[in-house]
């Protein structure tokens, strides 16, 4: 078995089941430490190469994902993987579309649907979710 991300690790959100995963901005140096066993890249250009297993959503700077179905797909394998393996959830900044699909995690994981911005403001970074359109796509996720 893999070992799991350090919940004190910059980055790591505890999820309520417990399940942590790990969301962090590309533009900035990979974080020391264990390197993720999967991740999820939301960009809006093919991510670059990395060494480890990833899953790409095309997802333009400052929007929502370009294929909702295929984002709430790749959420749920995200979620499911991060039982056992460490996941990474990463955009550009780190921040909206990365702290979107965390509150989307946390909606899947049980937080509802109101106060799962919240949870990922007070629990990953007060600047996550930074856009009306993004806050009204975690109240309506899945």
């Amino acid at each position: 078995m893999t070992s799991l991300w350090e919940p004190a690790a910059a980055g790591v959100l505890r999820l309520p089941s417990g399940r942590l995963v790990r969301g962090r901005g590309l533009r900035r140096p990979l974080p020391e430490g264990p390197v993720p066993t999967f991740a999820l890249y939301l960009l809006g250009h093919q991510p670059p190469a990395v060494d480890w297993e990833f899953r790409w959503l095309r997802w333009p700077d400052f929007r929502l994902p370009s294929d909702r179905p295929a984002a709430a797909d790749a959420l749920r394998e995200a979620l499911e993987r991060a039982g056992t393996e460490r996941v990474e959830v990463a955009c550009g900044g780190g921040y909206g579309r990365t702290g979107t699909a965390l509150a989307c995690l946390a909606v899947l994981d049980g937080v509802p649907q109101a106060e799962a911005v919240a949870y990922v403001r007070e629990h990953y970074a007060r600047r996550a979710v930074e856009t009306p359109w993004q806050r009204r796509f975690v109240s309506r996720f899945p």
